[in-house]
């Protein structure tokens, strides 16, 4: 991409706003340097080398006035995050020096950025494709250690290099259709037509896993929604303070304590699960409230991305929990674990039922499809809890997160639906192969697939399109 040359500078607060040790005042531009040396102590600032520190004062030359000490990082264009003439100030981080320190640099013609605005330029200007600046604000919002791995991995080209081969391997056979329509009265074939067959089938199945692996990605960026159902007072608040290690819900003997969801977030071995506790299942609630709240139970279930069926050991039988489990899952592909609570009160023999019951079952039962893997534990003591978490990362990694780290995880809605364009367009060109379709026709579709890889790059792009990108950034970066 051919640099972008903008005439203004602009200048935000970088850090996060409110009172600290530091704060980071950012410039990027032309005059970024010149604007700096105007109220910095060191006029040789102007004449400075790229990446290096300089410690000094701002001042403001109208008053003479001292604003704060500071130390300014000074990196010289092209080799900067924008690819134009940065200027960091790291200054103290009180919220009235912070405006001080804007308001001289604005009155010395710099302008505030737009939100996004330091990373659409570093897009515009080639330093980033339109993935890669994706990244950056996945990078920041990322809250767990697989979030972040998933975001650095695509920060660093690695899902922009997949997809640039497999256009520009398109893009040569597209070169030669069109060269077939400049040629069409001639009826010549410049295309090799098998070659193109393969290529497609390799492309689709590229595609086909991208697509695959923005389920695993979605989890990875959003969390995983685990629902905990069961009877009343099985000890579902109880568990949700447990996993949570805080009083986030009352804990009562009485039935029917929970009437709505109350919901948190913990981070598990690098995944983020959000658990939601839900009103006791039961026949005949006590109330009307009661009852709408067993129906929002249900409907949650459904929203799912794992169920955790909570039960009292010492109140329910094993055939009990397998029957109560298929009845609320019905028709939902829904990963279940199946909890049995409060071990510190159930005899020796009732584990051994539920252990037999669950580990011993054949596949080929009735109620295989009820079948669950099986944890116990004591809620109320913390017991148990290391065995329930490392089932609940499981049930959500299997063999798919193994190589998360260096695999190419797709994280992005909007990657996901130009993905799925491509995916539609490439399997129209293979069936126009298949049906002996024009060339015309073939080249169509094939510049449409290129079109939508196009788009997750920003090798095709519109300004609405970047609008929308980057005014979801926060100010700053």
């Amino acid at each position: 991409m051919v640099q972008t040359i903008f005439s203004d500078t602009i200048v935000a607060l970088s850090t996060p706003s409110g009172a600290g040790a530091l704060a980071v005042v950012r410039l990027s531009g032309p005059a970024a340097v010149a604007i700096t040396a105007a109220v910095f102590s060191k006029k040789s600032l102007t004449k400075a080398a790229g990446h290096t520190l300089h410690y000094g004062t701002l001042r403001d030359p109208a008053s003479a006035e001292i604003i704060d000490e500071v130390v300014v990082a000074l990196y010289r264009a092209p080799r900067s995050f924008t690819r134009e003439d940065v200027v960091e100030i790291s200054c103290h981080g009180s919220d009235y020096v912070v405006r001080q320190v804007l308001a001289l640099l604005l009155r010395h013609g710099a302008r505030l950025a737009e939100a996004g605005e330091f990373t659409k330029r570093a897009f515009l200007n080639g330093a980033l494709d339109l993935a890669q600046a994706e990244a950056v604000a996945d990078l920041i919002a990322a809250d767990s250690a697989l979030s972040h791995k998933v975001a650095l991995n695509q920060l660093r080209g690695g899902f922009s290099q997949e997809l640039r081969d497999l256009r520009a391997r398109l893009v040569k056979f597209a070169a030669l259709l069109e060269l077939e329509l400049d040629f069409g009265e001639e009826d010549v074939e410049f295309a090799d037509r098998t070659g193109l067959a393969r290529l497609l089938d390799e492309g689709r199945g590229v595609v086909a896993a991208l697509l695959h692996s923005f389920e695993l990605g979605n989890v990875i960026k959003n969390g995983i929604t685990a629902v905990i159902a069961g009877r009343p007072n099985a000890g579902k608040s109880t568990l949700l303070n447990a996993l949570l290690r805080e009083e986030r819900a009352i804990v009562s003997a009485i039935p029917g304590t929970t009437r709505d969801f109350i919901e948190d977030e913990v981070s598990i071995d690098g995944l983020r699960f959000r658990f939601v506790d839900t009103a006791g299942l039961r026949d005949n609630p006590a109330d009307e409230v009661e009852a709408i709240g067993v129906q929002r139970t249900r409907q949650r279930v459904r929203q799912a991305a794992l169920l955790l069926y909570l039960f009292d050991l010492s109140e329910i039988t094993p055939a009990e929990v397998r029957a109560e489990i298929r009845e609320l899952t019905a028709g939902l592909d829904l990963p279940v674990l199946a909890v049995g609570n409060k071990t510190d009160l159930a005899t020796a023999e009732t584990l051994r039922a539920f252990e037999h019951a669950f580990n011993s079952a054949s596949t080929a039962s009735p109620d295989s499809t009820a079948l669950a893997p099986l944890v116990l534990l004591a809620a109320g003591q913390n017991q148990g809890l290391e065995a329930l978490q490392a089932a609940l990362v499981a049930q959500v990694r299997g063999s798919a997160l193994e190589n998360t780290a260096s695999a190419t995880i797709v994280t992005n809605v909007r990657h996901a639906r130009a993905l799925e364009t491509a995916a539609a367009h490439l399997a129209a060109v293979q069936a126009g192969l298949d049906t002996g379709r024009g060339t015309e026709l073939l080249a169509a579709d094939l510049r449409h697939a290129l079109a939508a890889l196009g788009e997750i790059t920003g090798e095709i792009s519109s300004e609405d399109l970047l609008t929308s990108i980057f005014t979801q950034f926060c100010i700053g970066k």
